[in-house]
Parts: structure tokens; sequence; C-alpha cells
């Protein structure tokens, strides 16, 4: 997961980088381990995400699609709030509200939901090849939303990369994009708007409090929804299923966010978005190891044809 936002650095999660070193440390040397605690923590961040699905594909053996979406909101929101409390973190503004619905919207309730509904019938290989194209969906948003024109070679190459996941959906569906490839398409769009206003938010408070409050916001909707999932869905507790919960919930959902954002704050978000690249492969790793999933030779060269269209876009942005 990234924010489009150059001013995560401003958000004070982490100390600015011209922090004055310990006592006894030499400028430079306090700097580089500053710089190299960023680069591990936002790695740690893309590791996170990376499990996210093959969690997923756990926790669906014991919950169905709405319990395991609506139980992981609960129980993220009670970790952020619990962080919130015990911080005693202000209310935010009021006039952020419309903001944080929208981040709630998009990466607490409408990703977690359309990608759970198609890794019912997708594999977490397939899934990872389609939302590798999130940071390019992103991107577009992010120009929509702040008026920033992006190069013609910026262009080329989102459009190079998305051609290339059409393709590779397409070929696997065997000519007609299925129902959870709509899902898949859909869960881009939303979660590529809250990406971008959580970027914008990310300007006036820190990365890890937007995703907290978004969290608590979803509360009068999740724990209702939870309830009523669980007394129609059944539920088999197995460790799968109860370790791909706690990992979605707690893993990806916000501890995965805050080491995420610490690490941009630390080294930027162009050398952050970078280890991101390395996420839909990640993942497909992942679905070998984990899962036991047999890739086709398309998966892994789509994700890589897509790793360098986005590395192309990040280059030409900058």
């Amino acid at each position: 997961m990234r924010v489009e936002s150059s001013a995560i650095e401003r958000t004070g999660i982490a100390v600015s980088a011209d922090t004055e070193p310990a006592a006894g440390l030499p400028p430079r040397s306090a700097a580089a381990r500053y710089r190299r605690s960023g680069t591990l923590q936002a790695a740690l961040g893309v590791t996170a995400f990376s499990l996210t699905f093959p969690a997923t594909a756990w926790g669906l053996e014991g919950f169905g699609p709405w319990s395991l979406v609506s139980v992981r909101c609960v129980l993220a929101a009670v970790v952020a709030g619990g962080c919130l409390l015990a911080l005693r973190v202000p209310r935010p503004d009021r006039r952020h509200l419309a903001g944080l619905a929208v981040v709630a919207a998009g990466v607490v309730l409408g990703f977690p939901l359309l990608t759970t509904l198609a890794l019912r019938t997708s594999t977490t290989a397939h899934a990872a090849v389609v939302v590798g194209l999130l940071p390019l969906t992103t991107a577009l948003f992010s120009s929509l939303r702040t008026g920033a024109r992006p190069s013609r070679k910026f262009w080329l190459a989102a459009c190079a990369g998305a051609a290339a996941v059409i393709a590779f959906t397409v070929r696997q569906s065997g000519g007609a994009l299925t129902g959870a490839d709509a899902y898949l398409f859909g869960a881009l769009l939303i979660c590529a708007a809250g990406y971008t206003e959580g970027g914008r938010l990310a300007r006036v408070m820190p990365g890890w409090q937007v995703i907290g409050w978004a969290l608590v916001l979803c509360l009068p909707l999740s724990v209702p929804g939870a309830l009523m999932a669980l007394s129609y869905e059944p539920v088999r507790l197995t460790a799968h299923s109860v370790t791909g919960l706690l990992w979605v919930a707690v893993g990806s959902q916000f501890l995965g966010l805050v080491v995420w954002y610490r690490g941009m704050a630390s080294i930027g978000i162009p050398k952050a978005s970078q280890l991101q690249l390395a996420q839909p492969l990640l993942t497909l790793v992942w679905s070998v190891l984990l899962l036991g999933e047999r890739l086709t030779p398309a998966a892994p060269l789509t994700a890589a044809a897509v790793l360098v269209c986005i590395a192309l876009t990040q280059r030409a942005r900058s």
C-alpha cells in the first residue's frame, strides 16, 4: 500500500532526518542509520501487504466472505482505537471527516470486501497480478484529484502496464472477464480513491492516525455487520482460518500501515515506492509456499512487466 503525498515526511510519524544525532555519534553515521531503519520499516510494510491475499485465502477456509471482512474491520478498529486512546490523540477536525469517510470506504471496507469476494473463485496469484496495477491506478486518481499533469512518458508506461494486465486477465479467463475479475478491477478503483484521499489527509495528520480514525469510523457499520454475517454464515475455526483472520486484521490492516508510513516518513515516497514494486512478485511467492498454487508462466512474466511499467512511471513523475 502507498500514499500519494510528498508531504508524508511532515506527518510527525517519525522524527525528521535533520534530527540531532545521539551524543557521540557523527551526523553522517546517525543519518545513515536513520535511513537504514526507514528502509527496513518500509520493507516490513510491503511484506505485510504481500501476505494479505494468502492470509485471506486461509481465512476463507473457515469464514464466509462477509464474516471475514466485517470481523477483520472490527478487530483492526479495536487495535487502532486502543492506540488512539492510549496516546490521547484528539479527535480529527470536522472538516476532515469527509476525507476519512472516503478512506474508510476505499481502504477499510471496499478493497477488503471486493478482493475477498474475488478470492472465492480466483487464485491469489491471479489476483496479485491484477491488483499490481494499484500504484498506477492511484497515480491516475491522484492526478485527477490534485490537478497534477504527469508527462507523456508516464502515461505511456501506465497504459502499457494496464494493457499487460488486461491481456493476462482475458487470457487466463478464456477470452472473457469473470465475476472475480470484475471484483478485482472494482477493488482497484475504490482503493485508489481511498489512497489518494489518505495522501491528502496525511499532509495534516500522521498517516497512522488517518487509517486509525478511518477504522474507528467504520465501527457503526462493521459491528452490526459482523453480528449479522456470523449469524448467517457458518464458521469453522481452524489454525489456518484464525491465523488468516488475525493477519488481515492486525498485520495488514493496521500494523503493516504503521511501519509503512513510518518508513515513508524516514526515506520519502520515491524510495519507499520503489520497494513496493516487489509486492505482486512477493505475493506470487507466498501463493506457492503457503497455498501450494501452481503458477503459469504468464503470471510472473506479467507481474514483471507491470513492475517495469511502474518503475518507469516513478522515474517519469520524479
